[in-house]
């Protein structure tokens, strides 16, 4: 089957931080039988390539000089199921909230937490996403590749495979540019066990008038959480969480601690501590902070937001002003989440 490639596409709508940056080539992957045609293609083996899910956690400060692949394979199939579980594989390009709130309606349970996160499910394993107690590698059973070294041939990692760690996996080292994500198979639960101890979901819940909650009513408490906090991409250019939670040694934390007794942090892991990102750069007085249109939320410190016309270089460059600022104040150094390009 053949795939269309096409030649100087304005990148602004495949991008949620809105940049207005070109592709020298675009194709558009809808399914597996295009896959050999493009990895034949000219334009893919002189490369550089990028291959594009629903383009939330990309921040793009230049033409891309390559070829754009939008991964758009569609589809979700129930593979197994007993009186537990099911085990159920959802395409890489399927939008992730909407396969969430499908999942539960369908009595699948345990991706209530995740609601509302950008993107499609072909990143969530590259990402390992995560969001109110929850990461999505408890809950992934194996993941679907392409070889692009060997016209396309299927390959399928399972769990452990993937290793999975905080915002990270193998998808991001050894397997990156030798591995497409062509589905991803969940392990998901056929009785509730929800998870309502972290952040404000407990709250919302009380606030909504749920004494009894289901995994739905959680979905909807964490879409309004979520909803109170991050910006429409719509309507103001974002990436989500730009920085992830820094990890530091017991021993920085409990000098941090002393210094500023009301730092949040959770155990990351034996001789480990997370910290709250957001906090950070919200004490250091960098919340709602802005250089021409290039800003940080003023409701989230660990959002940068484009108000319209802020270049990719403005926004790397405010990322790059509270990374610094954090680091003098705290001596922690922060890591973007999105790639930067």
């Amino acid at each position: 089957m053949t795939i269309a490639i096409q030649s100087d596409i304005p990148l602004k709508p495949y991008n949620t931080f809105g940049m207005a940056v070109t592709a020298r080539h675009f194709c558009e992957l809808r399914t597996l039988a295009q896959l050999p045609a493009l990895l034949q293609s000219e334009a893919f083996r002189t490369g550089p390539v990028l291959w594009l899910g629903g383009g939330s956690n990309l921040l793009l400060t230049r033409d891309y000089p390559g070829l754009v692949v939008k991964v758009s394979l569609s589809g979700v199939h129930l593979l197994a199921e007993d009186a537990d579980s099911v085990l159920v594989e959802a395409a890489a390009g399927e939008n992730w909230h909407d396969f969430v709130r499908y999942s539960l309606t369908q009595g699948w349970f345990g991706l209530e937490n995740l609601s509302l996160i950008p993107g499609t499910v072909g990143a969530c394993p590259v990402q390992n996403i995560g969001a109110y107690g929850v990461e999505v590698k408890d809950l992934i059973d194996s993941v679907v590749c392409a070889r692009l070294d060997a016209d396309g041939e299927a390959l399928t990692l399972g769990n452990a495979d993937c290793r999975f760690a905080y915002r990270d996996s193998v998808f991001k080292h050894e397997a990156a540019g030798k591995l497409l994500v062509t589905a991803v198979r969940f392990r998901l639960g056929r009785r509730p066990h929800l998870k309502t101890a972290y952040g404000d979901i407990a709250g919302q819940l009380e606030k909504m008038g749920v004494n009894e909650p289901g995994p739905l009513d959680v979905s909807e408490a964490v879409i309004a959480i979520r909803r109170s906090k991050l910006p429409d991409p719509a309507q103001l250019g974002n990436a989500g969480s730009f920085f992830k939670n820094p990890i530091i040694d017991a021993d920085q934390a409990e000098r941090l601690l002393a210094r500023f007794p009301a730092l949040p942090h959770y155990p990351a892991g034996e001789g480990r501590v997370k910290l709250a990102a957001g906090w950070l750069i919200d004490q250091a007085g960098l919340k709602g902070y802005r250089d021409g249109d290039a800003a940080v939320h003023d409701r989230q410190a660990l959002v940068l937001v484009n108000h319209g016309s802020a270049s990719g270089d403005d926004m790397r460059r405010l990322a790059e002003k509270v990374i610094a600022t954090v680091r003098e104040r705290y001596g922690v150094e922060l890591e973007p989440e999105p790639l930067v390009l």
